[in-house]
C-alpha cells in the first residue's frame, strides 16, 4: 500500500512491518545501489527508529523488489503495467485447482502462491489416486511424492522428490524456492526439511489406494506367493483397473497399463507474469526410490516469463529424455504458437521412443500431455492420443478443453 509517510516526507510502501520509500524501492528492483545511511526506516505504527541495521532493511528491501518486479501477495499490482489477460491452465484433473488459482489471483497473490494453493486441492483429494494424500504407492506399498514450482519473474525453482509422509509436496518445493540456496531435495533430506518447515507427517496410504495395490501384487505373477481372495470382489478396484487398461490384441483381452498421473498447473497474472507447479506420486508401483520428470525442472514444468510456460503429465521417463517442457518454452521464443509446440515436442517423443515402448503399428504405447501457455495468454493442450482434456480458468470461468492430439 503506498501512501505518505510525514514523518520521512517520502511515498512509501508497506512490506511487513516495513515503510520504505518508493524510490529507495525502485532503485532497489532495478539493481542501482542503496546506501545504508539513505534516510530513516520507520516501523508502520511506532516512533521513529534511527538504528535499524543495514541487514534487516536490505532484508526487507529484497522483499519489496521482488514486490515490485513480479506483484507478491499483498503488494497489490504492479505500478504503471497495463492490464493483461488472466488465465490459468491444468491438466484435465485439475478443474477445481484452476478455479482456486484463479480465485488467489484475484486476491493479488503472487501466481506462484496462486497455482501451488489450487494444486493442494488435487493432494488432498482421497480419490485422485495421482498425487498427494491417497496417490498410489511404490512396489512396496510406500507413497513417495514429487513436485516442483517455478516462478516466472526470478526464474528461480524449487523441488522435492521421493518425499514421504508429507501430503503437500508442492508447498514444501516452494519452500525449498525461498529459504534454501539449492533447487531440489530428495528423500530423507526433503523430509527433514519439511519437519523443520512445521509440515506434519501422516500416512498418506488410503484404504482404496491399498487395495489397489494389493490387487496389483496379488495378480502380478503366477510364480509368488501372493494370491487374491477369490470370494471378496471389490467393485472399485475392479473399476479402477478396467478404466486403465487398453485392448491387449484382436482377441479383446485387456491389458493393464499403469497409471501415472500427476497434476500440472500454471498461471499468468494481469501484469505478465507467471509461474507453474507439477506434483505427483508418480507411476504407480514404481520401483523404490523411482524419480519421473514432475520435479526436474525443464521436464515435469518449465517458465521463462518473456516467453511462457509449459508443464506435463504422462510418462516421466519419456518426457526426461528429451527435456520437452523446456523445448516447448524455446519453440515458442522462436516463434511456434503453443499448439506448435506442444505437437512438435510430442512428434520428437514417439521419434525417440525405443523398440520395446512401441505398439504393433509402431506409434509409443503410452500416452503423455503437454499444457502450454505463452506470455501473450494464448495456451493449448496437447497429448500423444485423442481423448485426453485439460483445465482453464479465465474471464469465460472454468471449463475442460480437449487437448490436440498427435494420433
Amino acid at each position: 500500500m503506498e501512501r505518505e509517510d510525514r514523518r520521512i516526507g517520502r511515498a512509501t510502501k508497506g512490506i511487513g512491518s516495513f515503510a520504505i520509500p518508493t524510490d529507495l524501492l525502485h532503485d532497489v528492483a532495478v539493481g542501482r545501489r542503496v546506501p545504508s545511511d539513505s534516510g530513516q526506516r520507520v516501523i508502520v505504527g511506532m516512533p521513529v527508529m534511527t538504528d535499524v541495521t543495514r541487514r534487516l532493511f536490505m532484508h526487507a528491501a529484497s522483499v519489496a523488489a521482488a514486490a515490485v518486479s513480479s506483484g507478491a501477495a499483498g503488494a497489490g499490482p504492479v505500478v504503471n503495467a497495463a492490464a493483461g489477460p488472466v488465465r490459468v491452465i491444468a491438466s484435465g484433473n485439475g478443474a477445481s485447482a484452476t478455479q482456486k488459482a484463479w480465485d488467489l489471483l484475484q486476491e493479488g497473490l503472487d501466481p506462484v502462491e496462486a497455482v501451488v494453493g489450487g494444486v493442494a486441492l488435487v493432494e488432498d483429494d482421497p480419490l485422485d489416486t495421482s498425487v498427494g494424500y491417497g496417490g498410489l504407492p511404490n512396489e512396496r506399498g510406500i507413497v513417495e511424492l514429487d513436485a516442483a514450482v517455478m516462478h516466472g519473474p526470478t526464474h528461480r525453482a524449487g523441488a522435492v522428490a521421493s518425499l514421504q509422509g508429507i501430503r503437500h509436496p508442492a508447498q514444501v518445493a516452494l519452500k525449498v524456492l525461498r529459504r534454501t540456496d539449492h533447487v531440489l531435495l530428495v528423500g530423507a533430506g526433503a523430509l527433514d526439511f519439511a519437519r523443520a518447515h512445521g509440515f506434519q507427517e501422516e500416512n498418506l496410504l488410503t484404504d482404496h489406494a491399498r487395495r489397489i495395490w494389493l490387487r496389483w501384487k496379488e495378480t502380478m505373477s503366477e510364480r509368488d506367493d501372493w494370491l487374491p481372495d477369490p470370494a471378496e470382489p471389490d467393485a472399485p478396484v475392479a473399476e479402477f483397473y478396467r478404466r486403465n487398461s487398453v485392448l491387449a490384441d484382436d482377441s479383446g483381452r485387456l491389458r493393464f497399463r499403469r497409471p501415472t498421473g500427476t497434476i500440472h498447473c500454471s498461471a499468468l497474472n494481469a501484469a505478465g507474469s507467471m509461474s507453474c507447479t507439477t506434483t505427483t506420486s508418480g507411476m504407480a508401483f514404481k520401483i523404490p526410490g523411482r524419480v519421473g520428470d514432475s520435479p526436474i525442472i525443464g521436464a515435469g514444468l518449465y517458465v521463462d516469463n518473456t516467453v511462457g510456460s509449459c508443464g506435463s503429465t504422462g510418462r516421466g521417463e519419456a518426457n526426461l529424455q528429451n527435456l520437452s517442457s523446456f523445448a516447448a518454452v524455446e519453440l515458442m521464443r522462436n516463434g511456434a504458437s503453443p499448439e506448435e509446440a506442444g505437437i512438435e515436442v510430442l512428434r520428437r517423443i514417439a521419434r525417440t521412443t525405443e523398440q520395446r515402448l512401441r505398439r504393433p503399428d509402431g506409434k509409443p504405447d503410452f500416452d503423455i500431455s503437454f499444457y502450454v501457455m505463452s506470455k501473450d495468454g494464448r495456451y493449448a493442450g496437447t497429448s500423444m492420443y485423442k481423448g485426453q482434456k485439460f483445465a482453464v480458468t479465465d474471464e469465460k470461468g472454468t471449463r475442460l478443453e480437449d487437448c490436440l492430439s498427435l494420433y
